[in-house]
């Protein structure tokens, strides 16, 4: 992605190395001779290098270059810059709409009389088939054959999408299916850390379809989640438009806990950062501590990057992040680019030198040797537990009152205990029993040390003769093949199978809601006693209603942990005083007579994982699979669509839309509110990716074409339909609406006074042409950057949202749609403007405005208020006057 010959006016940087007798260009930020230089935060400086490189005064112009070198002046004041990352990341989940939308864009085109080979991507697309196996088989050796063949006819359909998608669209490399979690084959195998391209050196950048694309940040590249839609706007040559970001610097001293895991470092960190408030800003990692964390687990800490709220959580590229390319198996003539590379541009670290520390927006410091063993829950990824206070903890949200840490529950309901039979045997459950296990997730699977802890655990376990209650769910989903392929060669494999850790899949299952049913007796016995049971997981989302419908209270935990839990059968259990069981002969087994020391863990990790081992699993990618190999794509520009189809669709985002741009900014005339919504309403609330409800508006649907329950499959598998996704919008069990008394994805009807699910409120308001808005508290859409859970609402007929704030990913992609978001002024919510949400509501956005600009919005009773618009920068007012990004680059292209 080199800029073209001649026409950039940073050219005179281009400069020429040789490295190993081969020559290479590169352009040289030292010879900018600007003392303001040394002092960025090295994530700045791969800002800085892009804009240079990239410079042709038409999207990168020379002020953008100077307005990030000035970053230490402007980084507070809403400038406006250009970024072109040097690759985009998508998963099949997001993958699957990515590809649809380009097939409709193509279409559309055709139609509008253009040309439709011009929808192809400019820069290099890697997606990864990311499949999320349903975990409907566990506990078994063969769970993952079972399981992998399962998906494989669940979504053969979608399968042969992707492989059209790769004949039909230029410079699209394709992971398939079995390989592995994406953000981990992203650090084990995609990260080039240091491009080589025409013989031109320049850092690795990235922008991924899903908001954990931040793991990457702990090899040293800068890269965050954009939702399905802005990466398709980048694949098409189009700069990301954001803001210079504040970067907070996140200083590490002392040393860890021989006891302690960098899932405790990160939960610690990830309480810390949402407390002080870094949504928007970039968090650079620095100090001497650094040094203590290994790739995989700066790379953890990475990856819960959405969970604390920031774009990036960066750890500069050092001496360990060449150790770590190489014993992943990168090419030597490659680590001999990147170091040299990375040190001509003043771009690679020494963590224990001061002396390179560079400005930052504000310091916060966390001293290693206070972090604890702790989990974060109940049913939220910042609200961290220190193990020694679970007990007591879990025990106080069951009567607190219902929130995020309560429950509510009446006194005499606290001591309820249901007994269930399973496997002709009787057990008892209760209040805080753990009936799911799952080692799941990028979060934890990336690491060898916290994997190697849990099985090294499973076997001393084992030998004192512990085991797991067979009535809950165990489950292993390591991140690629390697993680098995260790497991197997330090000899833990057998224990952690004989506690039911069998490997079911690779990919993300339990912590995306695919946690598969329970068993029938447990279901029951849960329902029976209303009982608040858990979920115990190394993922990085508890939200409510996104692992499993029944485990009302889920909490985060390392590797280690989760099997401790599931060993104790309860949350409701102090470690220190309590043991976990016993031996034969009768011995009280305590956790910490099993526990493994950080010093055992490294020393089988030193033998154990070694750089042949990921040489073997990742020359076998470009092979595929025979499942894979037997599908034959449709060879052709356009997509054959199928009306029979319930897994892809051509959706209606480009219907009636014309040539030119529209004469006049859209206008919200008389609109209703769907919703009236609370604080922290996720995607996973907005859009789930879970398992499709019986009961549900999707579920009617699929029956009508046809399908039985076992057919449905999961809403993640279905983002390719928007009749199913549309219908699936607001349809999490948990979503908490104030205009009904229960949660659920139920609303009322305003001018009827109607209570029905929330798409047949919507169907009904789009045949009386009503338009929708929603109102909303702090962090709408917060967590994943789900593009449905903008285009969902869009296909509802909701055309804005006024909110108290938003998550960075998810106003993108509303704006990204064509939607409205508005913000209440400072100290305003809905209730100190006295809204009911049974108002009519007008907006009327003024033909010149401008960034943040405060309009007003008229009520239908003659009442008005003001709000904040939240286009944050020119590009995105362009966006939103051509009705969304994609319509944008139709345009545009035409």
């Amino acid at each position: 992605m080199a800029a073209t010959a001649g026409s950039n006016p940073y050219d005179g940087l281009l400069k020429d190395v040789t490295i190993e007798g081969k020559e290479y260009k590169y352009y040289s930020l030292p010879d900018l001779n600007d003392s303001r230089y040394d002092k960025l935060p090295y994530s700045i400086r791969v800002l800085l290098e892009s804009a240079v490189r990239n410079c042709d005064e038409f999207q990168v112009l020379k002020k953008d270059v100077e307005n990030i070198l000035d970053w230490e002046k402007l980084q507070a004041n809403s400038v406006e810059i250009p970024f072109r990352p040097a690759r985009v990341i998508l998963q099949d989940f997001t993958g699957v709409p990515a590809v649809v939308d380009f097939a409709t864009m193509r279409d559309a085109i055709k139609r509008l009389e253009g040309d439709p080979e011009k929808i192809n991507p400019v820069c290099p697309a890697d997606l990864v088939i990311d499949h999320s196996v349903q975990v409907d088989v566990s506990r078994s050796a063969d769970a993952l054959e079972e399981n992998e063949k399962l998906e494989f006819e669940r979504n053969k359909e979608r399968f042969l999408f992707l492989k059209w998608g790769a004949k039909a669209l230029k410079n699209m490399l394709i992971v398939p299916p079995g390989s592995g979690i994406v953000h981990q084959v992203n650090l084990e195998y995609l990260a080039r850390v240091v491009f080589s391209s025409d013989g031109v050196l320049y850092p690795d950048s990235v922008v991924g379809t899903d908001s954990h694309t931040t793991m990457i940040n702990g090899l040293g590249v800068v890269g965050w989640g954009v939702g399905g839609i802005e990466a398709e706007a980048v694949m098409l040559g189009q700069s990301i438009s954001m803001v210079l970001p504040q970067v907070v610097g996140y200083k590490l001293t002392g040393s860890l806990s021989p006891l302690v895991t960098s899932t405790d470092v990160v939960l610690t960190i990830t309480k810390h950062l949402r407390q002080i408030g870094v949504v928007g800003k970039f968090v650079e990692f620095f100090g001497p501590g650094v040094t203590d964390l290994s790739i995989a687990d700066r790379a953890t800490i990475s990856n819960m990057c959405p969970e604390y709220g920031a774009t990036v959580g960066y750890f500069p590229v050092d001496a360990m992040s060449i150790v770590y390319l190489r014993q992943t198996g990168r090419a030597e003539e490659k680590l001999n680019f990147i170091e040299k590379y990375m040190k001509l541009n003043k771009m690679f670290r020494d963590f224990s030198d001061a002396s390179q520390d560079p400005v930052f927006s504000q310091v916060v410091e966390l001293d290693l040797g206070s972090v604890v063993s702790c989990c974060s829950g109940p049913k939220r990824p910042h609200d961290r537990v220190s193990v020694s206070a679970m007990k007591s903890d879990f025990l106080s949200c069951l009567s607190a009152k219902v929130g995020f840490k309560g429950f509510g529950l009446p006194e005499d309901k606290l001591s309820k205990t249901v007994p269930i039979v399973f496997d002709n045997q009787e057990y008892t459950i209760s209040h805080g029993s753990v009936v799911i296990a799952a080692i799941t997730s990028c979060t934890n699977t990336s690491n060898p040390s916290v994997m190697l802890g849990a099985g090294l655990l499973a076997k001393k376990a084992v030998e004192a003769g512990l085991s797991v209650k067979p009535y809950v769910k165990t489950s292993l989903s390591p991140g690629s093949g390697v993680v098995t392929y260790y497991l197997r060669e330090s000899g833990v494999t057998p224990y952690l199978e004989k506690l039911g850790f069998s490997i079911v899949g690779y990919g993300c299952m339990t912590c995306i809601g695919n946690s598969g049913p329970l068993p029938e007796a447990v279901a029951e016995g849960i329902e029976k006693g209303d009982l608040v049971t858990c979920g115990v997981l190394s993922g990085n989302r508890n939200f409510e209603g996104r692992i499993h419908p029944l485990t009302r209270a889920n909490y985060l935990a390392s590797p280690p942990l989760v099997i401790a839990y599931a060993l104790a059968g309860t949350v409701c259990i102090d470690f220190e005083t309590q043991p976990l069981g016993t031996t034969p002969e009768g011995k009280d087994v305590y956790l910490r007579d099993i526990w493994p020391t950080r010093q055992e863990i490294q020393e089988i990790e030193k033998e154990n994982v070694v750089p042949a081992m990921f040489q073997d699993v990742y020359s076998r990618i470009s092979k595929g699979n025979a499942r894979w190999n037997s599908l034959e794509a449709p060879d052709t520009m356009l997509f054959p669509w199928d009306d029979s189809s319930t897994y892809i669709k051509s959706p209606p985002f480009f219907d009636g839309m014309t040539r030119e741009l529209p004469s006049t900014l859209p206008k919200v005339t008389d609109a209703h509110v769907l919703l009236h919504l609370g604080d922290s309403v996720t995607t996973d609330h907005i859009s789930p990716a879970g398992s499709i409800a019986r009961n549900s508006s999707a579920a009617r649907y699929l029956s009508s074409r046809g399908l039985v329950p076992r057919q449905f499959n999961s809403y993640g598998s279905r983002r390719g339909h928007d009749s199913v996704m549309a219908r699936g919008t607001f349809a999490n069990i948990r979503l908490v609406n104030k205009f009904v008394s229960k949660p659920g994805p139920r609303t009322v009807h305003i001018p009827s006074g109607e209570e029905m699910d929330v798409f047949d409120a919507a169907e009904r308001y789009r045949k009386d042409n009503k338009t929708l808005i929603i109102l909303a508290g702090k962090d709408y859409g917060s967590g994943s950057s789900r593009d449905w859970a903008a285009k969902g609402p869009f296909i509802l007929g909701v055309r804005a949202v006024i909110a108290e704030s938003y998550e960075r990913i998810h106003r993108s992609n509303l704006v990204g749609m064509g939607l409205i978001p508005l913000q209440y002024l400072e100290g305003q919510t809905a209730d100190t403007l006295k809204l009911t949400g049974k108002e009519t509501f007008n907006i009327t956005i003024p033909e010149d405005i401008q960034p943040g600009q405060v309009i007003e919005v008229k009520l239908g009773d003659g009442r008005s208020f003001q709000a904040k618009t939240r286009f944050d920068t020119e590009v995105e007012l362009t966006y939103f006057r051509n009705g969304g990004i994609l319509n944008y680059m139709i345009r545009r292209m035409l």
